[in-house]
């Protein structure tokens, strides 16, 4: 086998709008929000369809509704039906590794033109029952539909809520908001200081669709010739925070309550502290609702290809991919590894943190943020606060003010990166990173090209 070296480039790149759970978006399936922001992205750069040599999706709720949901995509959308569709899983990081997969196909000789997605609908996210069809109760559908009744007393069937167990990492036992607070009692991050930074990320995002800078890539979502969302739904909706920063302590904390308190969090999973030990009286839980990310739904899409081809078809070409890094660690600590994935993407560039011009970074918690900066600058020197604090970092917001469709968000924040970078006559690299379920870190460094 023989692989190529070529530049590889991105070009025009489009997402939907990224609706809140269970409102604006929810009965919209994620195979139709793939299709839209597919047929929306060829709109946008006029590409023909037939020069595309396959389609890469990220997709973390994936069921059997769309098998391979880049074929269904693929076929949906229009694309021929010669292409090569590939759906990828890597949690938060999915639609990272879509455009890291669509590069490494490009380089391995597999194609020329790739468009990768990302695709999340958690308000279609099911309720199902888990058993063995060795069960008479569940040897068919009928079976199951007469047993109905009963089901919820079967000591062998259980009802799962597929996102609460889809944010339980399974190896750990712990939840995703679980590890942001393992976070915040490691590195000593106080409730007040994750309220101020969540208020920041709103601020940024409503004042970035304020400004026009979200009217770049972000295409209203139509259905049946109406707008259905013109725009992020969650910003909007709490808006009120940004003026009145003051409710934010009004948000009932997660692990410190009357039902389960900070000490029982210690109980449970304090065995993940790295030595931290409870104090009666002194500590204190911290990780909100209002300084989380919120549960969503949307999708995103972006050309990767060739600058050969790139310019062959006239497209527009806003950057070079430079490299790529992921790195896994204790999945308890999930939140910091976007600082151990940089290091990796860096070296593979040939540049020093410093020359970053601008970072996206993805916000699950403010509480694993905060971590992270922490975490990057003791151990590599790298200090992503004075990136977030000179507005170098997360310019125009992030995903705790705009939602997190999981599958969708990589390119989500690679969209953001690629127009801020086209904004600013004064840059020239970027790079995306985010931490996944699992303990896994994405990271994706590019250089700016002149439009």
């Amino acid at each position: 086998m023989q692989a190529f070296s070529k530049k590889i480039v991105l070009c025009g790149g489009v997402r939907t709008p990224i609706g809140h759970i269970a409102r604006s978006l929810a009965r919209i399936r994620p195979e139709e929000l793939m299709k839209t922001a597919v047929q929306s992205l060829l709109q946008k750069t006029s590409l023909d369809p037939e020069k595309v040599s396959g389609i890469v999706v990220g997709w973390v709720g994936q069921s059997f509704s769309a098998p391979n949901i880049a074929r269904v995509t693929a076929l949906k959308a229009g694309l021929p039906e010669k292409v090569q569709s590939v759906t990828v899983q890597n949690n938060c990081v999915s639609s990272i590794e879509s455009v890291s997969a669509a590069a490494r196909f490009i380089l391995a000789g597999e194609g020329d033109l790739y468009v990768a997605g990302g695709t999340e609908s958690m308000s279609q996210f099911p309720y199902s029952f888990r058993g063995s069809r060795d069960l008479k109760q569940l040897r068919s559908l009928d079976a199951l539909k007469s047993k109905w009744t009963t089901l919820l007393q079967d000591p062998d069937v259980a009802v799962i809520d597929s996102i609460e167990e889809g944010l339980t990492d399974p190896v750990k036992q712990i939840n995703m908001a679980g590890t942001a607070e393992v976070c915040a009692q490691i590195y000593g991050i106080s409730r007040e200081t994750q309220d101020v930074y969540a208020r920041e990320s709103y601020r940024r995002c409503i004042d970035g669709w304020k400004s026009g800078f979200y009217k770049t890539h972000v295409n209203p979502f139509q259905q049946d010739g109406a707008v259905r969302l013109e725009k992020d739904e969650y910003p909007f909706l709490r808006e009120e925070l940004v003026a009145k920063p003051e409710m934010f302590a009004k948000a009932p904390l997660a692990f410190d309550n009357s039902s389960y308190s900070i000490q029982d969090f210690y109980n449970q999973f304090g065995q993940y502290m790295d030595g931290k030990k409870y104090e009666s009286g002194k500590t204190k839980g911290t990780v909100t609702l209002f300084n989380s990310c919120a549960r969503s739904d949307g999708a995103t899409a972006v050309i990767v290809t060739t600058e050969e081809k790139a310019a062959e078809l006239r497209l527009p070409i806003l950057a070079e991919i430079k490299s790529w890094g992921f790195y896994g660690n204790n999945p308890a600590h999930m939140g910091v590894s976007p600082a151990l994935a940089a290091p990796v993407a860096l070296e593979r560039a040939g540049l020093s943190f410093d020359q970053l011009d601008q970072i996206e970074l993805h916000e699950p918690f403010a509480a694993t943020v905060l971590s992270l900066f922490k975490v990057g600058k003791e151990r590599f020197k790298h200090d992503w606060e004075s990136k977030f604090k000179s507005g170098a970092l997360n310019p125009n917001g992030g995903s705790i003010a705009m939602g997190h469709p999981l599958g969708a968000t990589g390119i989500r924040l690679l969209l953001n990166l690629l127009y801020a970078l086209q904004s600013n006559p004064k840059s020239r690299y970027g790079m995306i990173a985010a931490c996944a379920g699992g303990g896994m870190g994405g990271t994706l460094i590019v250089e700016k090209r002149e439009t």
